[in-house]
């Protein structure tokens, strides 16, 4: 398997890499300017000229994935009996700079209620390289039809029509972005209930005035929620600074604020062969 099969075979599974590029070569050296290698957590893939070189960058790989980087680094090699060494000389003669390129799982984002501003919110964010599930109690909803605006991104979308949509929500995986938005606040509050009995969850947003946070944080304290972890959940969403009701204007708003929330390293060989 080549590193970009491999790459694929990472992101199909939601598992974290970093791509190793040789990038500069001075003098003799083992492999050219381009060389690729993927190093994952257990296995790495293909190869940017063996020895010393490639058991120091798959060590700082892995030092990066544990550490949970998400900046790229650079490297420059010695190849000389001189060079201070880990893993053996190389006396090739040259010098060779390899880039280091962390790449992260595709977040989750989960959006209940595909209403208007719903809607407008899984169109902007079906253009980001995320895990999106769309929710909403209302079958036609989340037909495919009245998707079809969002399906053709770039992000894995996944429509959902439940009529117990705080089921829904106890599925999603560690470190997913709640946003409740739906059109019933008896529904709103129940998902609310639902996102603080989780403690592993990315972030929550509710959408709505502080007169109606301020209603739910009440009924949340009855139902036995401590203030701290109330607190976990943001309302209203979206950045204070964007005004408007619109909408496109408070899903920029909310996506805006998302894209804060989300980690952003994803090296050029991250999309490929995508659609």
């Amino acid at each position: 398997m080549d590193w970009l099969e491999a790459l694929q075979r990472l992101r199909s599974t939601d598992q974290p890499g970093v791509l190793a590029t040789v990038t500069g070569v001075r003098g003799h050296a083992p492999r050219e300017a381009g060389a690729k290698m993927l190093v994952g957590a257990s296995e790495s893939w293909d190869s940017i000229g063996g020895g010393n070189l490639e058991a120091t960058v798959i060590d700082r790989a892995r030092a990066m994935l544990d550490g949970g980087a998400t900046t790229p680094e650079s490297l420059t090699f010695t190849l000389n009996e001189r060079a201070v060494t880990q893993h053996g000389k190389q006396c090739c003669g040259g010098v060779v700079e390899v880039l280091l390129e962390p790449f992260l799982p595709r977040p989750t984002v989960a959006v209940f209620g595909v209403g208007h501003v719903g809607h407008e919110l899984a169109r902007i964010l079906s253009r980001l390289p995320v895990h999106l599930y769309l929710v909403d109690s209302r079958a036609d909803q989340v037909s495919p039809d009245r998707l079809a605006d969002v399906l053709g991104g770039v992000a894995d979308v996944h429509p959902v029509h439940s009529p117990v949509p705080d089921s829904v929500l106890g599925t999603l995986p560690a470190g997913a972005h709640v946003l409740i938005m739906t059109h019933d606040h008896a529904e709103d509050f129940l998902l609310c209930d639902a996102a603080l009995h989780r403690s592993d969850l990315g972030s929550v947003g509710l959408i709505g005035s502080s007169a109606k946070w301020s209603r739910f944080r009440a009924r949340l304290q009855t139902e036995g929620h401590p203030g701290e972890t109330i607190e976990r959940i943001s309302c209203p969403i979206g950045l204070p600074d964007i005004a408007g009701k619109a909408p496109a204007v408070i899903a920029i708003s909310v996506a805006a604020r998302l894209l804060q929330l989300l980690p952003t390293a994803a090296p050029s060989g991250a999309t490929a062969g995508r659609r």
